[in-house]
């Protein structure tokens, strides 16, 4: 037998296509008289000719577009290496704060002030501490290379981010979960590693790419210690020719780095939302 969908069912999806259809052009109508509001303001404003010429002028941005590249294949690197430090100590910090055992309350409380200090520091102040202060000690074995220093800030502090994003997981991790691995007859590490690590990570992986998306943004400001990164090589370009355009254009391949992992990011998050939805979590 053939299904046949009634007439009040097939009501209901009419008028619900004829809701979305009028959403959108609501949306889309909405858009264009804001935007075009706020194009026609900037368009008609006595110094848009001028703001055009300083920002947004092409000769500039062609010129400027080899070195702010070469500067940013600095910011690549910074980016992995502080990415692959700040993940490893991060987890370590956050397994010293969650850990109960009064044998390591000294590392407890140590991982606590670290955090607090290091979330609470501007990281522009952390840069300047560490870029200019380390030096100042005159210790032979401490580094003076600005990308080396400027790298150690952003671990630093991204470091107390992201101990505290997976403290986060690992204390949403249901108890009944380690008492079952407990059961079972694992020891606490075991329990630690293969139990609520994983689910630990599961949960919070949407904000450390958001952390990591940050972190991506923030390496521009090394050149605070005369890296020679985009940034800065955006400001030399602009101190020959007292032109702004330069820094649009770091600013542009900064964005067009950050989108994929964004965007990323979002549908990782929608995916566990609606794997949440579907197991009756909500």
């Amino acid at each position: 037998m053939t299904y046949s969908p009634s007439a009040s069912r097939l009501k209901r999806e009419e008028a619900a296509r004829q809701a979305s259809r009028r959403s959108k052009l609501i949306a889309a109508i909405s858009s264009l008289v804001i935007f075009g509001a706020v194009a026609a303001i900037i368009l008609t404003a006595q110094g848009f000719n001028v703001v055009r010429e300083s920002f947004f002028s092409p000769h500039y941005a062609i010129k400027a577009i080899p070195s702010v590249l070469n500067g940013l294949w600095l910011n690549l690197r910074v980016l992995v290496v502080a990415e692959i430090f700040v993940l490893i100590i991060g987890l370590l910090l956050a397994l010293a704060k969650t850990n109960k055992n009064p044998l390591f309350f000294p590392f407890k409380l140590a991982a606590t002030i670290y955090t607090d200090i290091f979330r609470g520091l501007p990281l522009l102040l952390v840069l300047l501490l560490v870029g200019f202060g380390l030096p100042g000690l005159q210790i032979s074995w401490i580094p003076n290379s600005a990308v080396l220093l400027g790298t150690i800030s952003l671990i630093l502090t991204y470091s107390a981010y992201v101990a505290e994003v997976i403290r986060a997981g690992i204390e949403a991790v249901h108890p009944a979960q380690r008492m079952a691995a407990r059961a079972l007859g694992l020891s606490d590490a075991q329990t630690q590693r293969h139990v609520v690590l994983p689910q630990a990570l599961r949960k919070v992986l949407p904000p450390l790419l958001n952390d990591l998306v940050s972190l991506q943004k923030d390496s521009g400001l090394i050149s605070v210690l005369g890296a020679i990164d985009a940034i800065r090589a955006a400001g030399i370009q602009t101190s020959l020719s007292f032109n702004f355009t330069p820094y649009l254009v770091a600013g542009f391949f900064f964005v067009l780095l950050t989108i994929p992992l964004t965007r990323f990011t979002d549908w990782l998050t929608k995916k566990q939302d609606l794997a949440r939805q579907q197991q009756g979590e909500w």
